[in-house]
């Protein structure tokens, strides 16, 4: 009788150690890294929703927007972003530009550029009406501060984070935007932009802006916004420090090279001061898992046993940075990293 005793409480045990693995694989897409419910940095991780392709209409030159239908979806504010997992599994991050009211839907626009690394292409090409997306998200870095005056910069495609920014301005609230791209055709919602702004606080320029001459009398205390390309947005930070940036791109790789130790494969490996760890281990190790190489979606995760690291991504949270690393954007802050690869 004891026995059937101990076995039932066993396989009891057992029920419920499966029950909460089950929970816990559904609630973190980075099984089995650790998730915290409240995230000390970077942000909470939402569950991947199905959504459907309802819409998809070329706004501009170049430009593909997209509708994506749900049912009771998570509530954002302007600002945030969605991650698109496209249908070849690659993980992509777009601004939402259209109404944080609608729960029924996301709207999101992205550009297609020839020769990137493969996300705006599929989109383009191969994403449809009809289809259905994976979609993790909304998540917010580009909040919108409250602010005594707005100065707004956004270069071509940068306009969609800014956008839900415009329209959500409290009345009478002072503001401007440069608005500037290649030529107007091949920027998007520039008639919408132009209805928001009326007066003359919209300056659309084609082509590159003079700086100096648009933002020549930003008034005292504004909150500056700029989303653009990394030339624009290095161009405002350098007149504006404490210029609120979005960038779904890393900066430019800077530090110096360093050793990493791949221990279970047995080998060390150089990165340039110039490469990153994911592509100098790709170099060795081709089946490396990895997707947006921003530092945003955490496929390329992995555990450090040696080495203090220079964390970079957009992602990890204190607990899981204290023995892990994206391998795509973070580097060593000294001369040498062991990885468990």
């Amino acid at each position: 009788m004891p026995k059937l005793r101990t076995v039932a409480v066993v396989a009891g045990a057992a029920l419920l150690a499966r029950r909460a693995m089950r929970r816990r694989i559904q609630a973190s897409p980075l099984w089995p890294m650790p998730a915290l419910e409240e995230p000390i940095s970077g942000r909470p991780r939402s569950r991947a929703l199905r959504l459907l392709v309802a819409a998809r209409d070329e706004v501009a030159e170049g430009v593909v927007q997209l509708r994506l239908e749900g049912h009771d979806l998570p509530c954002w504010e302007p600002g945030a972003h969605l991650d698109l997992v496209l249908p070849s599994g690659l993980v992509r991050q777009y601004s939402l530009c259209g109404d944080p009211e609608d729960t029924s839907s996301y709207t999101v626009a992205t550009r297609l550029v020839a020769d990137g690394r493969g996300g705006s292409r599929e989109v383009h090409e191969q994403v449809r009406e009809g289809m259905e997306l994976e979609v993790r998200g909304p998540r917010n870095r580009f909040p919108l501060v409250e602010a005594s005056s707005y100065v707004f910069v956004a270069g071509g495609i940068g306009i969609t984070p800014i956008l839900p920014m415009l329209r959500a301005l409290p009345e009478g609230v002072e503001w401007r935007l440069l608005y500037c791209g290649r030529d107007r055709a091949s920027m998007p919602f520039l008639e919408e932009v132009g209805k928001l702004g009326g007066g003359d606080r919209v300056t659309v320029v084609e082509g590159q802006p003079d700086l100096d001459v648009v933002l020549a009398d930003v008034p005292e205390g504004a909150a500056v916004y700029c989303c653009g390309p990394e030339g624009l947005m290095a161009a405002v930070e350098e007149r504006f420090p404490r210029v609120h940036l979005e960038r779904f791109t890393p900066r430019a790789s800077q530090g110096g090279a360093f050793e990493v130790e791949l221990r279970r494969s047995g080998r060390t490996l150089s990165v340039a001061a110039d490469s990153t760890v994911l592509a100098t281990v790709r170099a060795e190790l081709p089946n490396t898992a990895y997707s947006c190489e921003q530092g945003f979606c955490g496929t390329c995760q992995q555990r450090v046993l040696e080495g203090e690291v220079d964390h970079r991504d957009e992602l990890l949270t204190d607990a899981e940075r204290a023995d892990s690393m994206l391998i795509c954007v973070s580097r060593a802050r000294g001369d040498r990293l062991v990885l468990d690869m």
